[in-house]
């Protein structure tokens, strides 16, 4: 393709995303009023009473202190939850722009990019939510007696959304080094040789990202992201196993049919114990009459 047609490709794919995006903010901005809001409100409601504003009298409300605070956050919120809900189409145009430079064996990776970037994203800020009032308990406990905790409808609407955000971004990197791997990027053995630095620096950007700065949060979030690069790192053990098997079979194929196949002359190891004397020393000893 000429430079003009893969701008013109790339703009068709941005307008594409971006209308997928449009679509499911609309769609967000009619769910706030039929539990979206609810949702959203549950772990702050779900404190003791002595921890919310007029928990007293039993009610569970935000403050809003200026006229249009109340539209920017439910603008606010149907965007995010908008580029969530439609992440698996605006992430298939990406890859659908990425894939004519790929090979035809890695374009069938697209369709496993999209599911596993979307259940990672959704399992990161399922974990999120669920830690949510762990988090706030501690956090708002700390102010101590004689305190009164009225949160802003603003402070709190940020903080849960940029929790959520950040655990299922965060979710998404060792994906990031699948991908890097299938690519052939990323070897398994250089994952390997930094395994300890990859858990050192997941437990440090879990300690920085974390909204709350509790230990409590980075622990939920560190923990499943040090499994998942594991298991990612086995998954590259195996695709490099594999890729390494049918590079030595097509090796064969660049040979004419009159030359010789090359032979691995390396010595193999013989299936014997210890206390088995291999051939040689069988051979030496009847020839030495022992």
């Amino acid at each position: 393709m000429s430079l003009i047609a893969h701008l013109t490709e790339l703009r068709n794919r941005v307008g594409r995303a971006l209308l997928f995006v449009m679509v499911g903010a609309a769609v967000s901005f009619w769910w706030y009023d039929h539990g979206l809001g609810e949702f959203i409100r549950a772990p702050y409601c779900g404190l003791p009473d002595e921890l919310r504003y007029g928990g007293e009298t039993g009610d569970c409300g935000l403050l809003i202190t200026d006229v249009f605070g109340g539209a920017l956050i439910r603008l606010k919120i149907s965007f995010i939850v908008g580029v969530v809900i439609s992440a698996p189409l605006w992430l298939f145009q990406v890859w659908r722009f990425l894939t004519p430079g790929l090979k035809r064996n890695e374009k069938r990776y697209g369709v496993a990019f999209v599911g596993a970037s979307s259940a990672l994203f959704a399992l990161g800020a399922l974990l999120a939510y669920l830690s949510l009032s762990a988090g706030l308990r501690l956090l708002l406990g700390l102010a101590g007696e004689g305190t009164i905790v009225a949160l802003t409808a603003q402070d709190y609407i940020g903080f849960v959304l940029s929790l959520l955000v950040a655990f299922g971004v965060s979710f998404e990197l060792p994906l990031v080094a699948v991908v890097l791997n299938l690519l052939g990027v990323l070897s398994h053995a250089a994952l390997a040789g930094a395994r300890r630095w990859i858990y050192f620096l997941t437990v440090l950007f879990a300690a920085f990202v974390t909204p709350t700065q509790d230990p409590f949060t980075m622990l939920a979030m560190a923990t499943p992201m040090i499994i998942l690069f594991e298991l990612a790192i086995q998954l590259a053990r195996i695709v490099d196993r594999r890729r390494a098997r049918k590079a030595a079979l097509d090796s064969f194929h660049a040979l004419d049919d009159d030359e010789a196949s090359p032979l691995d002359v390396a010595p193999s190891r013989l299936d014997e114990s210890p206390d088995t004397p291999g051939e040689d020393e069988r051979v030496l000893s009847t020839r030495s009459g022992r």
